[in-house]
């Protein structure tokens, strides 16, 4: 009854760029299975009301489904595709965006600021079967883009027991690492957005280590553990990324594109670029003309 709802009011509200009246509410409608794009995962809540998606983080896997969500704690280079969505029957999702500071606050609110302390660092993205309290919830939230009259006074409270059904959720350790300083978690993702700013630029991984504020080793198995990949393997995934968003701008400066994103080699960057897309830059650009505009991220 509630995922039914729940398909409901997303129908009802979605807009083309998938955003709401309620700050970092996103609902999402997809009526087409494209070929598997790649994006930026964001930190978010995902619930999947109808349809499914399957994500690609590193050589990990994950499908999710209607009635289950996924969370990703960290901003991570992800490969999306939704599977069987159309006209007749969309994908329907609902999004939020998690904000550290919010967990930071309900986690001292709780008295459990310190959870998580003990072990490694979690895995940055998860999947697990919605719970009702969660579900209840997210229809509530949803309910007020209806009235607008109260929905400044309650929405703040009703996303903040979203927060909280996460945090004492199935995948809870992952949440409540993104509201700690000192986490692990915290820690690969200060090394995650300096890859990320300086992704043309090439790295000692002692260098981004120290950054972190890890050991070497502790370092190279944290960051593996949150995103599936080595430091060198997802600086070379952002510059790919990044290089397939510039051809669709510059479909004739192949080359250009190459040394722009840090490759020095032009037949480096054709090898490798084919190899994550499965076309050569030249035979791609064409086609990302029209696929920028997509949202292959974690939102269903």
């Amino acid at each position: 009854m509630r995922l039914e709802e729940l398909r409901t009011l997303l129908d009802r509200h979605v807009r083309p760029d998938w955003t709401t009246a309620i700050d970092g509410v996103l609902i999402s409608k997809v009526e087409r299975s494209d070929p598997p794009a790649p994006s930026m995962s964001g930190t978010v809540l995902a619930v999947i009301a109808q349809g499914a998606k399957r994500l690609a983080l590193g050589d990990r896997m994950f499908e999710y489904r209607a009635g289950q969500y996924l969370v990703a704690s960290v901003d991570l280079p992800v490969t999306g595709q939704f599977v069987g969505a159309s006209p007749e029957c969309p994908a329907l999702g609902f999004g939020l965006t998690l904000e550290p500071s919010a967990v930071a606050e309900l986690l001292l609110q709780a008295g459990s600021a310190d959870t998580p302390r003990a072990g490694g660092a979690l895995p940055g993205i998860a999947v697990s079967d919605a719970p009702d309290r969660l579900l209840d919830a997210v229809v509530r939230l949803l309910r007020l883009l209806d009235e607008p009259r109260d929905r400044a006074v309650l929405a703040p409270m009703v996303k903040r027991e979203i927060l909280w059904r996460l945090i004492t959720g199935e995948q809870g350790g992952i949440v409540r690492q993104l509201g700690l300083a000192d986490s692990s978690l915290s820690h690969v993702a200060r090394a995650v957005r300096w890859i990320r700013e300086h992704y043309a630029q090439p790295f000692r991984v002692e260098d981004v280590a120290q950054l972190s504020g890890m050991s070497v080793s502790a370092f190279y198995r944290n960051f593996q553990a949150v995103t599936a990949m080595s430091p060198i393997r997802f600086q070379k995934q952002i510059r790919l990324q990044e290089a397939r968003l510039l051809l669709a701008v510059h479909p004739h400066d192949v080359t250009g594109v190459g040394h722009r994103v840090g490759y020095d080699s032009p037949s480096q960057f054709s090898r490798e670029y084919r190899r994550q897309f499965g076309a050569p830059p030249s035979q791609d650009a064409a086609r990302l003309r029209h696929a920028v505009g997509t949202t292959a991220g974690v939102l269903p």
